[in-house]
Formats: structure tokens, sequence, C-alpha cells
């Protein structure tokens, strides 16, 4: 991404609804997950905020973050307080069968990462057994002005992504949208004229008002999710899958 896209999200990620959902859906996942001990890899960290958040979540394992560029790196590592290696998705910089877990949050998608080599690289660095706990955006018709600021590339759908993972080698284990109550009205703004097409980056301050109510609605959804409802769609597709 450019180097203000990852300045934005520096300032964002503690505080803007979409983070606080990010992480809380990707938390309830690794809760779920029963990964082996051993250490974790946020691979795609970028400032940090998951790899922070993770602390708590995963007491005693050793965390590490990779990022390709070196400044989000620096500040990953003040955030979260653990070790980030300045590197690549599509070739990690690590030797075989070393995590127990690896998170990759909105990676997938940009344009300079090839999904599958980096599947491979993460199927490689897994011990066996060991879970990829994976996020990506959905449905290629929701594009908008918001990937180009950050370099998104492609999105899925969950049949893609669960196909995807199967021919990487993984048996998934979870794979469902998420983002799925507000998403009649993400709908709505992407499809109204110009909607699409123009304005900034979506990493940004909202009104706390709005921020609250997209937080709460998110909240609202994953408590529905605990009931084991399943959405037909939604702005995200999140997988567990297993070496």
């Amino acid at each position: 991404m450019d180097l203000a896209e990852y300045d934005r999200m520096d300032a964002a990620e503690d505080r803007l609804w979409w983070y606080r959902a990010l992480h809380a859906n990707l938390a309830d996942a690794w809760a779920r997950c029963g990964a082996g001990d051993g250490p974790v890899l946020d691979a795609g960290c970028g400032t940090g905020g998951w790899l922070r958040r993770l602390a708590p979540l995963a007491p005693g394992r050793t965390r590490i973050g990779l990022d390709r560029v070196e400044r989000a790196a620096r500040r990953a590592r003040e955030k979260a307080d653990a070790p980030v290696i300045v590197g690549d998705v599509g070739a990690l910089p690590f030797p075989d069968a070393c995590f127990a877990a690896i998170f990759s949050a909105d990676v997938l998608y940009h344009r300079d990462v090839e999904p599958r080599r980096a599947l491979a690289e993460a199927f490689r660095c897994l011990v066996p057994g060991g879970v990829l706990l994976i996020n990506v955006p959905a449905f290629d018709w929701l594009s908008s002005y918001h990937d180009r600021h950050v370099h998104g590339a492609r999105r899925f759908t969950r049949g893609r992504l669960r196909t995807l993972l199967r021919e990487s080698g993984f048996s998934p284990e979870s794979v469902r949208y998420w983002n799925s109550l507000l998403f009649p009205l993400m709908v709505a703004r992407r499809m109204r004229p110009g909607g699409a097409r123009e304005g900034a980056s979506d990493v940004g301050q909202l009104a706390g008002w709005l921020d609250a109510s997209l937080g709460a609605a998110c909240a609202v959804e994953r408590a529905i999710g605990r009931l084991g409802v399943r959405w037909p769609a939604g702005g995200s597709v999140l997988a567990v899958a297993r070496k």
C-alpha cells in the first residue's frame, strides 16, 4: 500500500469499527480452532494492530509479524512488542514446519500478492495439523475507490476461497461470510451513481455515534453467529483451514 495508507491504518486500527470487528472475528475463530502449541505468525501484519491484540489471546506463545514495508514493520514492532520481519508473504523467510498457526488478514487480495504462492508458503511453514486463519474481502463486483487506494486487485466468494485452499493442500474447516448485517448498506453505497469510483480510502475518522452504531451491528452479528447462523453473503470471507 501507499505509505500514507499505512499511516491511516496505524492511526485508526485501535478505534475504527472495522478493525474492531475484524479483530473480534479473528479472535473468535482463534478461540475455536484449537491450534497446537508453538509460535504464531501474522503474515502481512501492517502496523501491528492484530499482532498486539493477539498477545493476551495466545499467552506464552512467540508472536512474529511480517510485512514487506519497513515503515509498517517498524511501527508494528513498537505497537505489538514483538519481532516483526520485513519480507514477502510469497517467499516467507522461515524454515519448514515452524509455526502452529498463521494469520493472513486482508492480504491475498493485494495486487503485489500471488494468492497460490502465498498459500503454498503458508502451507510449507505450518507444522502438520497447523492452522491458517485467513480473511479476505468479498465479491469482485464490490470493488471500489477504496480497493484502488489500498492496491486491492481481487475479491473472493466463499466457494472461490474454499476451492483455493483445497487446491493449496489445506483442509478447510470453516469458510463463512461476515459483515453481513451491514452488507445491504455496503451494496447501496457501492452501487449508487459514482459510488464505486469516487472518494478516498475508507480508513479514517467517523462521527462517534456512527462508529458506535456500525460497531454495535457487528457485535450483534457475532452474537447471532454464535447460535450457529451462517449468512448467505457479507462484505468479507473468514476461513479456518488446517494443514
